[in-house]
């Protein structure tokens, strides 16, 4: 098989059919998703393991594939023209390789575009604080901040580094002077990344995933320091995300951590991509702002009542992810289903319907 061309006819089906991943297995068909669906392509033969290892070293270095040799799994990104773009990773499962890449759009979305909350931008705007975007693997994290930090790129003279594994989205300089850095590749890891951009006359970073307590621990002290600090967290909501933080540290630190983070967050915005009835996807969403109220509930680890406080100050800005889907399903985006699959509380999603 001519691994390149086919590799090449294949992303063009991707981005024909308008995909947002590609899979290769072993005694698999290749495999799209589309729409959040998963799609085997059957008029493609199915895969050999030898299949597999030839098209992830037509995407890798060599020094990349003797690195997942070593360690059987590595992320890296792809690039197969300068406007189409990969997030790749590839691993083993049961002794053969597989490999999962994520189609990176060229064109950043704007918030309008992406059906966001308009009250994003503000969080973009501010000169210092930590800002997170949360959520399952999969569900637009990544487009949701790129579209932040282009509003930055658009509005101010602003030093941004961003540190990624691996880089995505590329951004192209305006009013900004960006900087973006590949762990592995430009950087040893986020950590020591986040400790260099101290001496970079950095304005705004972004952490493309906070990655341990040290990573954490660094980025909120950078937004007390006069940073904005925008990253993303795999949790389910903005409690929950306030709990993994402080529970990473050891408990001695817990309360330390509480401190900060009571005075540096700016926010957490929780998100899910879901069905459209009219086809594609459409965000719901959870946006926590952090006020006297809530931090003063970080500070005593009261983030149990977070919730409470979100239902209760839409006047705010506030968004609650269960109001949130039932304006959806009111409005004819979404259906019921796929509103109750998504909440966290279907009881009370139930009571809003």
């Amino acid at each position: 098989m001519d691994y390149k061309n086919e590799l090449s006819e294949l992303i063009d089906i991707v981005s024909r059919e308008g995909g947002s991943d590609l899979h290769f297995a072993v005694n698999n068909h290749p495999i799209i998703r589309i729409n959040g669906v998963l799609i085997p392509l059957l008029k493609k033969p199915k895969l050999t393991a030898a299949d597999v290892e030839g098209f992830l070293k037509e995407m890798l270095l060599k020094e990349q594939f003797e690195e997942f040799a070593t360690t059987k799994e590595i992320d890296f990104s792809y690039a197969h023209t300068e406007k189409v773009r990969f997030r790749c990773n590839a691993y083993q499962q049961k002794g053969t390789m597989r490999i999962a890449m994520r189609y990176i759009i060229e064109k950043i979305r704007t918030l309008d575009e992406l059906m966001q909350p308009e009250i994003l931008k503000s969080f973009a705007l501010k000169e210092q604080g930590f800002f997170l975007v949360v959520g399952p693997v999969g569900q637009g994290k990544s487009t949701t901040l790129a579209s932040m930090i282009e509003i930055i790129n658009n509005s101010r003279a602003a030093h941004i580094v961003t540190i990624e594994d691996p880089i995505e989205y590329l951004f192209v300089e305006k009013k900004a002077l960006i900087d973006q850095r590949e762990v592995k590749i430009d950087t040893k890891d986020f950590k020591t990344a986040l400790i260099s951009a101290f001496r970079q006359d950095v304005n705004v970073l972004m952490v493309g995933e906070m990655r341990g307590t040290e990573t954490m621990s660094t980025a909120v002290t950078a937004a007390e320091t006069g940073h904005l600090v925008l990253s993303t967290l795999h949790t389910n909501n903005a409690a929950q995300t306030i709990d993994r933080i402080i529970d990473s540290f050891q408990a001695e630190q817990q309360q330390q951590i509480r401190v900060q983070l009571a005075g540096s967050l700016l926010g957490i915005f929780s998100q899910r991509l879901v069905p459209r009835i009219s086809g594609g996807m459409i965000p719901a969403y959870e946006l926590l702002i952090n006020n006297a109220a809530v931090s003063n509930l970080i500070r005593e680890n009261r983030t149990h009542e977070i919730n409470t406080v979100i239902e209760t100050s839409s006047g705010e800005g506030m968004i609650d992810m269960n109001r949130c889907l039932a304006d959806l399903v009111r409005r004819g985006e979404i259906t019921p289903e796929s509103a109750f699959s998504r909440s966290l509380n279907p009881a009370i999603l139930e009571r809003l319907l």
